[in-house]
């Protein structure tokens, strides 16, 4: 059965994707899904007795049963043998409910546990869940000790039992390499010298137990597992000799496994490299004839990049580009007769003179001219640097939610991450917010000031309220799609996480947000770059859908190979 498995290896370390990540400008991590279901598949099969061959001459499990009856003083009279198996058992394996062969005790803890804390070299080891290490097999320490009147209060544990996790992520087990006292979040296995350990430790770890434990657990408010229902778990025990087989054969596939991961990771991150490198070169062209040839490197490059999981990745950190070559005019052509940029802000002015003057709006205090440090690279000709507060009104209009029941409502989690796109549409009523509401009109671009580098922001399209959590932008003489495009651009978000690193809750202030550097293309280009952008996009997207139902396959394979290897 193991070379089956070894003939599929192109599948196991095919089956991945992106896990999800906290916002923008992180790097994204793959998840070798296909070899974490290989790894399960190892262990249903060790305990279902198909991973290694049987031998007709191994004393069978009946008589390794008879031997530890004998070992065990008595049994637990509560325990019961299951009625039915829990599946065909190979010839000489048996089972038997834990309750029936091992001791299983819950923890417990003296109250208040600072009272016993102890600096006191000779005091207990106080076992928490803290002190296990993340995918481990043994605990050989602890970070507290306890003063020993305290025992009395809680559970002590020896060298060789197992802990089994009995609350939150439950069920994970742990081999205990000392001697020490648990709490209550943790059930004590002492299982008979006769049984192997290592094996025990494989079919507690099995798909097997984890889906009996998940029933066992299901239904409560908060899912944990008492001692009763370790009790009942059927253990599938093979001979002696088997189970030495099985854990060799478990050890091998595993270290097969570690392999396997770190092949595919490096793989992927040569993946990742290769296009981090191709669209850096691309948004660094230093002239036209340059990004053209830049252009064609990724086209050559096409069917490498955008391809698995990597690929889903890619086309986003390809979209990424996309923006950036935009705010950096580098996307579209350039026309002379464009009426400039710098005549497009004297517009600007007049109109916030005018507003000033009409009591709409108060004046400010002026914002400080760019510096040359603080321009990043070279504009084309037409083009201005700006202050992000020298184009934008900040509208504020503060009411009660509860004059405006009816009305729609956005807030932080109703915008998608980076996108500019809306996700769900609520009333204030649903919404359930008691506190003051900003109103907002159509056309104005709404921005979440908190956690900004999630880059919530979208172009509202109907008239509403937002949260207190959000600015309601008016951009001046520009085109609102252009500067949503330069919010939700790598070249703001740098800006924005260099701010949010300075504060302990991540927020922008209108002070701070106006003080942002943003380039302003003439009008008319406006246009034809948020034209462009959205063409280009369209295309992203159906890229990305494409690679996204590939590797969906990918996983229903492996997932049609599991069912069939464990028929």
């Amino acid at each position: 059965m193991s070379n089956a498995l070894l003939d599929n290896v192109d599948l196991w370390t095919g089956a991945v994707k992106a896990r999800s990540t906290a916002g923008r400008g992180s790097n994204r991590k793959i998840e070798l899904v296909g070899v974490k279901k290989l790894r399960e598949l190892i262990l249903e099969l060790a305990v279902r007795g198909k991973l290694v061959p049987q031998d007709d001459s191994d004393e069978p499990a009946s008589e390794l049963l008879k031997r530890i009856e004998a070992e065990k003083a008595q049994l637990i009279a509560d325990s019961q043998i299951e009625k039915q198996k829990p599946f065909d058992l190979p010839s000489g394996w048996s089972f038997v409910a834990m309750g029936n062969i091992c001791e299983i005790e819950r923890g417990g803890s003296p109250r208040p546990i600072k009272d016993y804390i102890t600096d006191d070299p000779n005091g207990l080891n106080w076992i928490k869940i803290s002190d296990t290490d993340k995918g481990g097999k043994y605990i050989n320490s602890t970070a507290e000790k306890i003063r020993p009147e305290g025992l009395h209060k809680t559970r002590k544990v020896y060298a060789g039992d197992f802990l089994l996790t009995n609350s939150m992520s439950f069920g994970r087990p742990y081999i205990s390499n000392i001697e020490g006292c648990i709490h209550d979040g943790w059930l004590r296995i002492h299982p008979p010298k006769i049984l192997d350990k290592d094996y025990l430790y494989i079919f507690l770890s099995s798909p097997f137990v984890s889906r009996f434990f998940t029933n066992a657990a299901s239904g409560a408010v908060v899912q944990n597992l008492n001692s009763e229902k370790v009790r009942q778990l059927p253990i599938l025990i093979p001979p002696l000799a088997e189970q030495q087989r099985i854990v060799a054969k478990v050890d091998e596939l595993m270290q097969l496994c570690d392999q396997l991961e770190q092949h595919t990771d490096q793989q992927h991150a040569a993946h990742q490299q290769l296009v981090e490198t191709l669209l850096n070169a691309l948004t660094q062209a230093s002239s036209a004839a340059d990004l053209a040839e830049q252009w064609q490197r990724i086209a050559t490059h096409f069917d490498e990049l955008f391809v698995g999981a990597i690929g889903e990745w890619a086309v986003d950190r390809l979209k990424d580009s996309i923006l950036q070559l935009a705010v950096m005019g580098k996307l579209v052509p350039q026309d002379p007769t464009d009426e400039p940029a710098s005549e497009l802000l004297k517009h600007i002015e007049a109109e916030k003179a005018q507003l000033i003057r009409d009591g709409k709006i108060k004046k400010q205090k002026p914002l400080p001219p760019v510096g040359e440090d603080e321009k990043p690279f070279e504009l084309p000709d037409g083009w201005e640097w700006v202050r992000f507060g020298q184009t934008i009104i900040f509208e504020s209009e503060l009411v009660s939610p509860d004059d405006f029941q009816n009305s729609d409502q956005v807030a932080p989690d109703s915008i998608e991450k980076g996108t500019g796109k809306l996700l769900f549409r609520r009333t204030v009523q649903e919404s359930g917010v008691r506190g003051p509401n900003n109103r907002f009109y159509k056309g104005q671009i709404l921005y979440s000031k908190i956690r900004p580098s999630l880059s919530k922001a979208v172009i509202a399209d109907f008239d509403g309220l937002c949260s207190a959590d959000m600015y309601p932008l008016n951009p001046l003489g520009n085109s609102n799609s252009f500067i949503l495009k330069t919010i939700l651009s790598n070249y703001f978000l740098k800006q924005v996480l260099r701010e949010e690193n300075r504060i302990k809750m991540p927020k922008l202030n209108i002070v701070t947000l106006s003080d942002f550097v943003i380039t302003i293309p003439p009008l008319v280009e406006q246009y034809r770059i948020v034209d462009k952008v959205d063409q280009l996009f369209v295309l992203c997207d159906q890229l990305k859908a494409r690679i996204h139902t590939a590797n969906q396959l990918q996983l229903q394979l492996t997932d049609t190979l599991i069912e069939q290897t464990l028929a």
